[in-house]
């Protein structure tokens, strides 16, 4: 009874009581169906076969499909698919540390006095080696 071109209504799920066009058989329990529903692979369950076959080669395009359904005068609602949009990336916070310039100033010469104090510290162990040969 299910045949390729066979007009159907699908009965359960989202796409509920629209009409379709088997397009191809996947086996005994699943066809692949298109028309006013979405181009789907279904339970045979879930679709009601009428009593109309239209003449459309086996695994038929979406545009094809289209025009037999408007020969028949059922409307066919076409839909585009979502356009991708960049998601914005996330941005990492630099960390910032409030330097003022006379932290700066300070820092450079307290570096400066630390030198100078190791200097100094080493000519004193040099002359005491010194004198104590």
């Amino acid at each position: 009874m299910i045949e390729v071109g066979r007009l159907v209504v699908k009965l359960a799920g989202r796409d509920a009581g629209l009409k379709g066009i088997v397009i191809d058989i996947v086996d005994d329990n699943f066809v692949l169906i298109d028309g006013q529903v979405r181009r789907k692979k279904v339970n045979v369950k879930h679709i009601e076969p009428l009593d109309q076959i239209i003449k459309i080669k086996k695994g038929a395009s979406h545009a094809d499909v289209v025009s037999e359904l408007k020969k028949l005068k059922i409307d066919v609602k076409e839909t585009k698919p979502k356009e991708k949009t960049v998601r914005p990336r996330k941005v990492r916070k630099k960390k910032e540390k409030p330097v003022e310039e006379k932290d700066k100033k300070e820092t450079k010469v307290k570096k400066e006095k630390k030198a100078e104090e190791k200097v100094e510290k080493k000519e004193e162990v040099k002359k005491g080696e010194e004198k104590k040969e």
